[in-house]
């Protein structure tokens, strides 16, 4: 049986690039779309949300969020993608990918639009409300992570599968995009409907009635992409890789990947149903064999995906305040409300589409060329010169801002062509099927982790020094130009552990995880359904 079942695996190594392979890039990758327009937009909004609940009358500049608040409202959704991560992808796990991958669009769905519907009579209930319904759509968020990494890679052959999982992953970048622009147009819009003088002319009239619906707009349209791709996330089937090698069912394996793969398998492959297992395969999630094969891998792919989220979430969420501090845009007294949000999505929009956006594309062109490793590493280093390159000269960059803007968008080009695409990609392929989405979601924790400690220590590390400079309510801090240091270390801390990754290019996912080792009699160790219930 053993042999038959590799016999069916391998041939799903060797199908050759389809046009499923690209459908299933697309219903996966518009979660992604979803997930990184939900996530970011909120660093665009930050600023209005700032000037509608919490301007003091008689204020020499306009209302920012207290500190509290804007700790919460940029991390909560957060800390709901670490949650969710962890629990689907255990889910996925033990019932199945299908089974639960539709759930983690509903939630992305109804908590979007939620989120824009957070009236209250208060700013505290609205600011309360909205965090609510965040956290819940970073929880769905969250699932989608392991759920689409481990669909893609589970559906690839292995000379394509970097590609196609890197793919998806690059949708985030779309994402990105499509929040500044849908930010740019609707403030846009209104900005020419209602006309508002700067704050330092009227504070008052500055800030238009009206302009509360800017923000729940751009929140609530987050929700169509989801939307629109759910049909078709419901019609996909299972992989044949968890139906074979986890649910032991190669018969219905055969027949899912006959639905969307044009593939040749062997009638005897079809007929068979697992029933034995090498004792040597049956090892537990918590087990020392677990943590003697795969404990290395699994503590190198969640340490390096905590210290580039580290960084890249402290770059992506405080943008605006980056921008500010070095120039790029003027002070918010200059300003009226909408002014400001179309000002802060035009600089991310630009960032996003000349650094962002081509630093994914190229992993997905790259990776199975020149192998994981080598563009996580590449990645690392180059984000650990350029942030050494802002931070060092500071000074001389609060004058030059194209240079800046250049070289912070190389940051952001190295990290997507480098270890923000990686980080995603290897949890996928490194472990075996029965421990994979759950090895994944552990792994993206830790990232969001990461995330967590830069949306939280950036917002208080990057305050100036000089307490009379700070925002209102915000202790002084190490300053910006310190920060952005300590950010080039962590990427330093970061290639170091990469060492602790292996390289899967070109293996199979099975060599990888070592599900196809021989063992003394001869048999193909394949890994066993029963090995679930033991986890």
């Amino acid at each position: 049986m053993a042999t038959d079942q590799l016999h069916l695996l391998t041939v799903l190594d060797r199908a050759k690039t389809q046009f499923y392979h690209f459908t299933a890039v697309v219903i996966a990758g518009m979660g992604f779309f979803t997930d990184s327009y939900d996530l970011f937009c909120i660093s665009l909004v930050t600023k209005l949300l700032g000037r509608i609940y919490y301007t003091v009358e008689g204020s020499p500049r306009p209302g920012t969020l207290p500190s509290v608040v804007a700790a919460a409202v940029n991390g909560v959704a957060l800390a709901g993608t670490l949650a969710g991560q962890l629990f689907f992808g255990w889910l996925g796990d033990k019932l199945g990918r299908k089974r639960v991958y539709g759930l983690t669009l509903i939630l992305m769905v109804v908590c979007s639009i939620a989120s824009g519907l957070s009236f209250s009579s208060s700013p505290t209930s609205v600011i309360t409300t909205l965090c609510f319904f965040r956290f819940w759509l970073g929880f769905g968020i969250g699932g989608d992570y392991p759920l689409s990494a481990t669909i893609m890679a589970e559906y690839s052959n292995k000379k394509t599968r970097g590609a196609f999982i890197a793919a998806v992953f690059a949708m985030q970048g779309f994402g990105i995009l499509a929040g500044g622009t849908v930010a740019i147009v609707i403030s846009l819009i209104f900005k020419t409907l209602f006309k508002a003088p700067p704050y330092s002319v009227d504070a008052v009239k500055s800030t238009v009635p009206e302009a509360d619906y800017v923000w729940r707009i751009i929140l609530m349209l987050g929700s169509l992409p989801a939307l629109l791709t759910y049909y078709w996330r419901m019609k996909m089937p299972e992989t044949p890789r968890y139906t074979a090698l986890v649910a032991n069912d190669n018969k219905k394996a055969c027949a899912d990947m006959s639905k969307v793969l044009n593939v040749e398998i062997g009638q005897n492959v079809v007929n068979e149903t697992q029933s034995n297992t090498n004792a040597n395969s049956n090892f537990g999630f918590f087990s020392k064999k677990f943590l003697e094969r795969h404990g290395i891998h699994l503590l190198g792919t969640a340490t390096t995906w905590f210290l580039i989220d580290v960084a890249y979430y402290s770059q992506n969420l405080f943008q605006k305040d980056i921008f500010s501090a070095v120039g790029w845009l003027p002070p918010a007294k200059t300003m009226s409300a909408l002014e400001e949000v179309f000002k802060i999505a035009k600089a991310q929009t630009l960032i996003a589409l000349c650094g962002t956006v081509p630093g994914y594309w190229a992993t997905v062109l790259l990776i199975d060329r020149v192998g994981r490793f080598f563009i996580q590493v590449l990645g690392f280093f180059f984000m650990t010169v350029f942030m050494f390159a802002l931070a060092i000269p500071y000074r001389h960059w609060t004058g030059n801002h194209v240079g800046f803007v250049v070289m912070y968008g190389l940051t952001f080009f190295f990290a997507n062509f480098g270890p923000n695409s990686t980080t995603f990609v290897v949890p996928a392929e490194i472990f075996p099927a029965r421990f994979r989405s759950t090895c994944h979601g552990i792994s993206a924790a830790a990232g969001k982790a990461g995330a967590i400690v830069g949306a939280f220590g950036f917002l208080y590390a990057a305050q100036s020094q000089d307490p009379s400079k700070t925002e209102p309510g915000y202790p002084a801090g190490i300053g910006m130009r310190n920060s952005l240091i300590i950010l080039g270390i962590f990427n330093v801390f970061g290639l170091l552990f990469s060492f602790l990754v292996p390289e899967s290019k070109g293996k199979s996912l099975e060599e990888m995880s070592k599900e196809n080792e021989v063992g003394e009699d001869g048999e193909c160790k394949v890994q066993a359904a029963r090995s679930v219930e033991q986890f």
